[in-house]
């Protein structure tokens, strides 16, 4: 879906298929550079070695549950870290 939109969009097979190894490739300028950057930086995922919370305490709605609220507090917490979001005293 988001290739045949960027072709509709006029970006090139090219570009298209080094945008996975873009900073090993010459097709992007300084500023695409750091936008794919910053957009890897915002979503690069810590993984965790074991899952030692996972020992049947928690119901398949508390995990959901749970899961939301890290994932839109965590959303939140990337915007105001990455645009330097000043935090009230």
């Amino acid at each position: 879906m988001h290739t045949r939109d960027a072709l509709a969009k006029g970006e090139t097979t090219d570009r298209l298929a080094v945008v996975a190894a873009w900073w090993e490739s010459q097709y992007f300028s300084d500023q695409e550079r750091a936008a794919l950057a910053l957009a890897e930086q915002v979503t690069a995922l810590a993984v965790p070695e074991r899952r030692t919370w996972d020992d049947g305490s928690l119901t398949d709605e508390q995990m959901s549950a749970i899961s939301w609220l890290a994932t839109v507090m965590n959303a939140w917490n990337r915007v105001a870290i990455t645009s330097h979001y000043p935090v009230a005293p």
